[in-house]
């Protein structure tokens, strides 16, 4: 039903019909999602990237490690880029400076 003076007036039942017969589709990942997935895998073997640190090595006490308070934070390291856990660890791991 049209709009009288910028008010907006309820749908018919008509219109309620065409609506009702509508299903929203099930997410599927898009080809963007599967190109990103295989190039993280790539670099997670290649980084060596763990979910589990090694020995007193982890990402929170990276020099890399942008937030180290944080449960998950950015790792700015050239080779990684991406948001990574603070127990996780990689073959660039680097002490904090003193």
């Amino acid at each position: 039903m049209p709009s009288v003076s910028g008010i907006r007036h309820p749908a018919t039942p008509e219109e309620r019909d065409g609506l009702s017969d509508y299903e929203i589709p099930e997410p599927e990942p898009k080809e963007e999602d599967e190109k990103l997935a295989i190039q993280l895998r790539h670099l997670a073997d290649n980084a060596v990237l763990k979910a589990r640190p090694q020995g007193d090595e982890q990402c929170d006490n990276c020099r890399y490690y942008l937030e180290p308070s944080r449960e998950i934070s950015y790792c700015w390291h050239p080779k990684v880029r991406i948001l990574v856990g603070d127990q996780w660890w990689c073959q660039w791991w680097e002490a904090n400076p003193e």
